[in-house]
């Protein structure tokens, strides 16, 4: 009886240290501004801008991972978040973006993903439990930032702008 005790113990413990039920919170963002010219731009000015003010607004949310899609424009606007904490960044593939957010959803610790205009808001809607999910963004909007917050066995999701933080 007494080992029987212990097991059932040790399952509550383990089960309890599971990942869902650790808080976590995931950052996604679209590229900051990208020159015009070229099938794989660099930032402009003023996406350089964009990327150190976002690694400004993280600096203090322990961010353990930073994706990117694999072009400069996304890559160059994790990059400045990447160098302050220490990362390398981390390649995914925008066409898989279910099986990347489960991935996403199994990790532990803060994140930040940065994607495209077609495909942020849409990665951000796998994690929206209640209510209407978000549309793309236009060509023309850099400012918003996804908030998907774990916590228990509850999962929200809120959009921002860059001058809330």
């Amino acid at each position: 009886m007494k080992n029987l005790f212990l097991l059932f113990s040790l399952l509550l413990i383990l089960g309890a240290c599971t990942s869902q039920n650790t808080p976590k919170t995931i950052f996604i963002v679209r590229h900051a501004e990208k020159q015009l010219n070229g099938t794989d731009p660099q930032l402009a000015y003023a996406g350089e801008v964009r990327a150190k003010r976002l690694a400004q607004i993280l600096q203090d949310q322990a961010i353990q991972h930073v994706f990117s899609t694999d072009y400069a424009r996304t890559r160059n606007t994790g990059k400045p978040t990447a160098d302050a904490a220490g990362l390398a960044i981390e390649i995914y593939d925008p066409k898989n973006q279910e099986a990347f957010a489960e991935q996403l959803r199994k990790m532990e610790g803060n994140s930040l993903v940065i994607g495209h205009s077609n495909t942020v808001s849409q990665l951000a809607n796998f994690f929206v439990e209640e209510g209407e999910g978000f549309a793309d963004l236009t060509d023309l909007e850099y400012d918003f930032i996804y908030v998907v917050t774990f916590e228990k066995n509850k999962t929200s999701v809120q959009r921002k702008v860059y001058q809330d933080f």
